[in-house]
């Protein structure tokens, strides 16, 4: 896809997240019902958040960390879906908030824990977890960009700065043998992606693609990172 016809699509997708006038305060996804506050990413105006919660081999038993929680749907599924503990990190405070409400909601405070972070920042030194998820803000604008709101650092990474910080710290916060996940789509830039992983010391491979269901060009994928000199499974 063309780098003009992402921008447009993620630019449309930010005019459609601000829209507080027609914006639900909760909203239905995979037969649950969650709350949703101003300022945090829909998951019903893109398919991406069920897709990827479908997808995810979430450790049965094990720890869990998701990168972006947002409204908190994969977090609450991860807890749901037998996670022992599940931690959900956000830069946005709303989105922080929103996923605490969203795990008191479904009753798995007990498991979840909800913080403000960017990136990884807010972990402890030695948090490990046996799957490691970021739902990333795949589309790439100039380098001139700014992030004028929360909302930007859901759709936007400028010179995949932030993929930068999430592939090159991943490894101080994975338990022996966990898995590295990132949500991502072919409206976002792979041949950088490919360079920031390799600085990372890193490849990846693709484990799932969907197509978009009413948009025939749009594909998202769930990309698994391993060490580079990893043979090839």
């Amino acid at each position: 896809m063309s780098d003009e016809l992402s921008l447009t699509r993620g630019y449309n997708l930010l005019r459609m997240n601000a829209d507080t006038e027609n914006r639900e305060a909760t909203f239905t996804l995979s037969g649950r019902e969650y709350e949703l506050l101003e300022g945090v990413f829909s998951p019903t105006l893109c398919p991406s958040t069920e897709i990827y919660a479908q997808w995810l081999p979430y450790p049965a038993g094990g720890r869990f960390l998701e990168i972006g929680a947002g409204a908190g749907v994969i977090s609450v599924t991860a807890a749901l879906s037998g996670c022992a503990r599940v931690t959900a990190l956000d830069i946005n405070e709303r989105a922080v908030e929103n996923t605490r409400r969203n795990v008191a909601r479904h009753g798995v405070a007990d498991r979840v824990q909800v913080l403000h972070s960017d990136m990884y920042s807010a972990l402890e030194g030695r948090a490990r977890f046996d799957l490691v998820f970021w739902s990333s803000s795949f589309i790439e604008p100039s380098t001139d960009f700014a992030h004028e709101t929360p909302l930007h650092h859901a759709i936007f990474d400028p010179g995949y700065v932030m993929h930068q910080e999430f592939l090159r710290s991943a490894a101080d916060h994975l338990a022996p043998g966990g898995r590295l996940l990132l949500g991502y789509s072919n409206m976002g830039n792979r041949e950088l992606l490919t360079e920031v992983a390799g600085n990372a010391g890193l490849r990846f491979e693709q484990l799932h693609a969907a197509q978009h269901p009413q948009l025939a060009d749009v594909e998202y994928q769930l990309l698994e990172f391993h060490a580079a000199d990893r043979s090839a499974s």
